[in-house]
């Protein structure tokens, strides 16, 4: 399924090295071909000598490989080592990522073999952390992460589980198989979007009560950017349209920010021409106040306040009556009669595909970085297991490439 797929890992000085020596041969039965390069200190953990023997290939250590006839057979300089195997790669998997490796990177400081030739690669970078439990979840480690995401480098999820310290937590390696099938649906997938426009809105709308006080929702926008930015490693030209949240640009995404419904209506109006795929992942707030206070309300004024609201104009609803030459996918958050109220919207909006979730359903709805989804669409329903929100938007265009 691999074969002539060229696949460069890098080892950093983790316990859960070990575990590269069955991926190296995951991959090596795939058809892939395989080159390595550790870190000093790796060889403390899995011994060169067997992993050369799995990938058929000399493991890399030092700056200057010590075969001449290595050196040879590639016909390149020994100084610019580092950057031809970045060129060489399909795609370049460190694996484990330490805390201290993960920070280099996100520092750019390149003082061994691997991490020069991190900084120097052209092709995509997968990350897998591995580290205890209290390492990954500092603030420090968390901010490098999420640095490193804005940079455009990949993020292969660390597990919950058994740790070499003995505790149970998160940062446990991804195991093997699952880091062999990211890959492999990476590589397999790698730029089907090229040359396709994408439009998605993410986050909430927020409507004004006074110049101070406003009403929204619970919405993270950490859907939508998870969706542009499985969008983005597929190659596609992506417009993001956000509401407020605390989330960073992401690298190669058009982002353009907005605060009230009647914003994000008019930027989604003005960007609708010349897409091919609109996905509205907003949770635009359904009420706007009839009136808004001019300065700030006193609560001295008054022991009762009254307010009044219409209804927001509905952003989906309005794209799917413009709907000609793009696919238009919608969101529909219900805490009950999912699927039922889903299907009704589907129908109603004139979508292609629906996204349904319950934010009472354990690692689903706002805030979280995993979703449990399903798909709807006028034939089919498809009920999807939990996982990641990047993961999900890769789903999302899974299905949209097999649209007609």
């Amino acid at each position: 399924m691999l074969k002539g797929k060229k696949i460069l890992i890098g080892i950093s000085g983790g316990i859960a090295a070990y575990k590269i020596c069955f991926l190296v041969r995951y991959f090596i039965k795939s058809g892939a071909e395989v080159r390595i390069i550790m870190t000093p200190s790796a060889v403390n953990f899995v011994s060169p000598v067997t992993l050369s023997a799995l990938s058929k290939n000399e493991v890399l250590i030092n700056m200057f490989p010590e075969s001449a006839d290595l050196r040879k057979a590639e016909k390149v300089e020994t100084k610019t080592w580092h950057v031809n195997l970045g060129l060489w790669a399909d795609v370049f998997l460190i694996a484990p990522a330490t805390a201290n490796t993960l920070a280099k990177i996100n520092f750019g400081i390149s003082d061994n073999f691997l991490l020069a030739s991190i900084l120097a690669a052209r092709c995509p970078v997968f990350l897998a952390p591995a580290m205890d439990d209290d390492m990954v979840k500092n603030p420090v480690t968390k901010r490098n992460l999420e640095s490193l995401k804005r940079f455009g480098y990949n993020i292969i999820d660390p597990e919950f589980g058994e740790l070499a310290s003995g505790l149970t937590g998160e940062g446990r390696m991804a195991e093997p198989e699952t880091i062999l099938e990211i890959i492999k649906n990476f590589l397999l997938r790698e730029k089907d979007l090229k040359n396709k426009k994408i439009l998605i809105t993410a986050g909430p709308t927020v409507e004004f009560l006074d110049r101070v006080r406003f009403i929204t929702n619970g919405s993270t926008g950490k859907m939508g950017f998870e969706i542009a930015r499985a969008a983005r490693d597929r190659g596609a030209d992506v417009t993001l349209i956000s509401g407020p949240v605390n989330l960073n640009d992401i690298e190669g995404v058009k982002r353009i920010n907005v605060k009230t419904s009647d914003e994000m209506f008019n930027a989604v109006r003005s960007r609708l021409k010349n897409k091919d795929l609109v996905i509205m992942s907003a949770a635009v707030e359904d009420f706007v106040p009839l009136k808004t206070g001019k300065g700030k309300i006193k609560k001295e004024d008054s022991e009762k306040f009254i307010f009044e609201f219409k209804k927001a104009v509905d952003i989906l609803e309005y794209a799917g009556s413009k709907k000609k030459e793009f696919k238009l996918i919608g969101f529909a958050l219900e805490t009950e009669n999912e699927i039922e109220n889903a299907r009704i919207k589907l129908k109603k909006k004139n979508l292609d595909m629906i996204v349904s979730n319950n934010p009472d359903t354990k690692g689903s709805g706002f805030g979280t970085d995993t979703n449990k989804v399903n798909f709807i669409t006028n034939k089919n329903i498809e009920d999807l297991p939990l996982m990641s929100k990047y993961e999900v938007g890769n789903a999302i265009f899974d299905r949209y490439l097999k649209m007609k």
